[in-house]
């Protein structure tokens, strides 16, 4: 079998530098179990960053589906077969009643493209509203679209005109600003829009709970403007956040459009855009088509992923394991002041280090010391937020308790070891 320094070559070679390796040193990752990964030399890594993997790494039920569909048949959606209207159907439901046009795709990065398009085409307007910190997708539009990337390593500030960006609504770092009235302001300042494009959980932004409210007057906001609301759901829909299949529901609020990736296919690739048949129409007389989005193997496993987010109670489980979650995490909060803040809901939390807990000076090397200390004792980490002082948990739903509780004995350890 080929060895780590080969690959390693054959990837610097072959491979752009602007594909980075995750986890500081290159992990040799040869076989995945539900919420485990495993390292060439044999190493069991429990996984608490890859929400990609929604229902579990290699999830038996949903394999079986993709290699059952693939024996029999993989074509495109201009044939008429039963996997593609019964798997839009069943998201449909899942959706506010009028959201039950569907278009299939193969990213994240293609759905948002979509629904930006479908804004433009619905209203007649060009600009877009973004948050800071944001990030949509890796498609020239979308990095214009994506603060995280034209404001971070390499970026060019605001690239155009029509991008108009409103301050992360954080409560913990900005908590004396009213952050409704800053998103009014921006709306305001931008004038006729197409939309704004926003997740109901900030994810790059530093796993940031939208406030109570906001998310309602936002979508007020934008339609006094004369645009849509789309709803970025790739990181946090499918249940992740517990009490509600999508995070956008916690609030009552509807989107004009939502969009799914990521978990959609646990790891297999597609997205899609759901709306109203009122916004679908506007793309008018002009084909739309993807050659392989809804195709009967990744509609296959789009219903295996849904069936076990049903049999297995996922939703129920991450609001349990969650909670449980969260409260471990605050008692090393109340035990380290180097914890400045743990939020999030359901399997989406946050975790923010601090140097000073009057100033909130980021704790960057100290966030970086921990995610690899933790590695080293078998959990992988990940730090976020546009201070880099943030570390992500967005684990596969099938974690066990068992897991979390190895993950704070780890964490008291580790933590009591730092030098602030």
């Amino acid at each position: 079998m080929t060895d780590l320094a080969e690959l390693l070559e054959a990837r610097n070679r072959h491979i752009s530098n602007s594909l980075s390796i995750g986890h500081d040193k290159p992990l040799h990752i040869v076989k995945g179990e539900l919420q485990y990964l495993y390292s060439k030399d044999g190493t069991r890594y429990l996984d608490l960053v890859n929400n990609v993997c929604h229902v579990g790494h290699c999830h038996p039920k949903v394999v079986a589906a993709g290699q059952q569909q693939m024996s029999v048949l993989s074509t495109n959606t201009r044939y008429i077969f039963e996997g593609l209207t019964k798997y839009i159907s069943r998201v449909a439901d899942t959706l506010p009643e009028g959201l039950n046009v569907g278009f299939m795709v193969n990213s994240g990065s293609e759905a948002n493209e979509l629904a930006i398009r479908l804004a433009r085409a619905y209203t007649g307007s060009y600009d877009m509203v973004v948050i800071d910190g944001g990030y949509h997708g890796n498609t020239s539009m979308l990095v214009q679209l994506s603060p995280y990337k034209f404001l971070g390593p390499g970026g060019v500030g605001v690239p155009e005109s029509w991008v108009h960006v409103a301050p992360i609504p954080d409560n913990y770092r900005r908590g004396m600003f009213d952050h409704n009235e800053e998103m009014r302001n921006t709306i305001l300042q931008a004038g006729r829009i197409a939309g704004l494009l926003v997740e109901p959980m900030l994810s790059c932004a530093g796993q940031i709970p939208l406030p109570e409210g906001f998310l309602k007057q936002a979508k007020k906001y934008v339609h006094e403007a004369g645009g849509l609301l789309i709803v970025d759901e790739v990181q946090v829909g499918f249940g992740r956040v517990g009490t509600h299949m999508w995070a956008f529901e916690e609030e009552g609020v509807v989107p004009d459009i939502v969009v799914l990736g990521k978990s959609i296919g646990n790891g297999h690739p597609m997205a899609a855009v759901f709306t109203t048949k009122e916004i679908a129409a506007s793309l008018g007389e002009m084909e739309w088509f993807s050659s392989t989005g809804g195709n009967p193997v990744s509609c296959a496993i789009g219903n295996a992923v849904l069936d076990v987010i049903e049999e297995e109670c996922l939703l129920n489980r991450a609001k349990e394991l969650g909670e449980y979650f969260v409260s471990g995490l605050r008692i090393l909060q109340q035990k380290y002041p180097v914890v400045g803040d743990v939020r999030g809901r359901g399997l989406f939390i946050g975790i923010e280090l601090i140097e000073d807990t009057i100033t909130l000076t980021p704790a960057v090397n100290e966030a970086n010391r921990v995610v690899k200390e933790m590695r080293k004792r078998g959990v992988l980490l990940s730090t976020d937020g546009p201070l880099h002082n943030v570390i992500k948990i967005k684990p596969p739903m099938v974690l066990e308790r068992e897991d979390i509780d190895t993950t704070l004995r780890h964490l008291d350890v580790v933590l009591s070891e730092g030098v602030l």
